[in-house]
């Protein structure tokens, strides 16, 4: 017969208990359902789960407290932490109590149903939630979905030593991800060295890397340590690793496969312990293909790979990450924070960001010296962030919405569309064309329509004189 497993979920949220109750009983699964941990720590005393659901944010005791009770009585079973509040916070503290899984809310049922059944064949395997552990992440910002993936990630890598390539556009935050690595996993007491390749010179960048002997070439009047020794027992963090040349990858591979290398103009081998975590803008794969970076190197760093999203995948952590730098700017400068107007935030969240969140960073603090008021308006935000057209937009719809409301307040007032739409069109018709000289095959193009509606649209508005 198929194994079936016993699921308890406790939430303090009925509605959530009512919905994994419901789907987990259509997939043959026995369920019980609490309100709160004491009452599911009462229960362990005569049975237990297969599969433990938790909430983390409960009244009294905690979602991670809870674990830390169930651990303490020698209880072990996978357990999956639910939480609205998508905050590395609390995802570090959900993965240190030992969480199987973490899975933000809101969430998939068939997504939530699919983990269930994966924590619950680990179970059955004999494995425990201790062996499928999780691990702490650091602070960063972000509860968009492509940065829960990015979290859950880093918890999965952050108890080993892994090799990592991490991926992303520019101003990404690819060393942030690295840092929070080296952070939360058994190096995090040594050192975590970052080395951005492109910023030294390439005739220099493998002394700065191995280091050199004293006499190795001219100007070394002393032995110098290179930044693979500065790194021993630590991280070390290459960014822009696709620019590095051919020769240097072909050392670089070495000390990835023997954990040894030679200084420059050194005769005797260097032993340490590193991992390596590298990060690229750029397709390595098509750099491959095309001959710029070795094959062999390429399968090396690319263990595991991490994907920074670009900030317009995450439009919506835009707010977030906007109010934490505006403080974080305000107290650099040592003045008073500004804030921001929902016409300027639209402005901003609709803006593309191509510098990603550098670009949002340095914005912030240049808003905080240049807007004049205490909170800032689209006409504060520059161009260069998407705030004239914004700008000129909230200043129509502003007025749009004045008028609308005036209309409203009048008795008479018929329904707002009938009179709003046929002037709304008038308006465009006449200017379309104005642009184009009167000739209506352009202005139709113009306007986005065909001649023959754009004639219809004339003589209905009463436009043909």
């Amino acid at each position: 017969m198929n194994f079936q497993p016993r699921v308890w979920v406790v939430d303090d949220d009925a509605s959530v208990r009512w919905v994994l109750n419901k789907a987990l009983e259509a997939e043959g699964m026995t369920t019980r359902c609490f309100e709160g941990a004491g009452d599911l720590l009462d229960a362990l005393v005569a049975e237990r789960p297969d599969v433990l659901i938790t909430d983390v944010r409960m009244p009294g005791m905690n979602g991670v407290q809870l674990m830390e009770q169930i651990e303490h009585r020698g209880h072990h079973f996978p357990v999956i932490v639910m939480t609205a509040h998508a905050d590395l916070d609390t995802a570090v503290a959900a993965y240190t109590g030992g969480a199987f899984e973490y899975l933000p809310k809101p969430f998939d049922v068939d997504e939530a149903i699919s983990l269930v059944w994966r924590a619950s064949r680990n179970a059955e395997n004999g494995n425990d939630a201790a062996g499928a552990r999780e691990t702490p992440l650091p602070a960063m910002i972000g509860e968009a979905p492509a940065m829960q993936e990015v979290f859950r990630a880093i918890g999965r890598l952050a108890r080993s030593s892994m090799t990592v390539l991490v991926t992303g556009e520019s101003g990404t935050g690819k060393e942030l991800i690295a840092r929070a690595l080296h952070e939360h996993s058994p190096r995090a007491a040594q050192p975590f060295v970052a080395l951005n390749t492109t910023a030294i010179a390439s005739e220099l960048l493998e002394s700065e890397l191995f280091g050199h002997e004293r006499g190795a070439f001219t100007g070394a009047d002393s032995r110098r340590i290179g930044r693979f020794e500065q790194a021993d027992g630590g991280t070390l963090f290459l960014d822009e690793i696709g620019d590095m040349s051919l020769a240097l990858q072909t050392r670089l591979l070495r000390v990835l496969a023997e954990n040894e290398f030679y200084r420059v103009g050194g005769q005797a081998t260097v032993e340490v312990d590193v991992r390596v975590i590298a990060a690229t803008n750029q397709d390595l794969g098509a750099a491959v293909r095309e001959g710029r970076f070795r094959e062999d190197l390429f399968h090396r760093l690319n263990v595991i790979h991490i994907r920074a999203p670009a900030l317009r995948d995450r439009r919506e952590d835009i707010p977030l990450l906007l109010e934490h730098y505006l403080s974080k700017a305000a107290a650099e400068l040592g003045v008073e924070r500004k804030t921001l107007s929902p016409e300027a935030l639209n402005a901003l969240q609709a803006f593309d960001w191509p510098g990603n969140v550098r670009q949002l960073v340095n914005a912030c603090r240049r808003l905080t010296v240049t807007a004049p008021g205490r909170e800032i308006q689209p006409a504060d935000v520059p161009e260069e962030f998407g705030g004239a057209e914004t700008a000129a937009r909230a200043e129509w719809t502003g007025m749009l919405a004045r008028w609308a409301g005036r209309q409203l307040e009048r008795d008479d007032a018929g329904p707002l569309l009938d009179t709003a739409l046929p002037e709304f069109e008038r308006t465009l018709i006449r200017t379309a064309l104005n642009r184009a000289g009167g000739r209506r095959q352009e202005a139709a193009k113009l306007l986005g329509w065909g001649r023959n509606t754009l004639t219809r649209k004339i003589r209905e508005l009463g436009l043909d004189a």
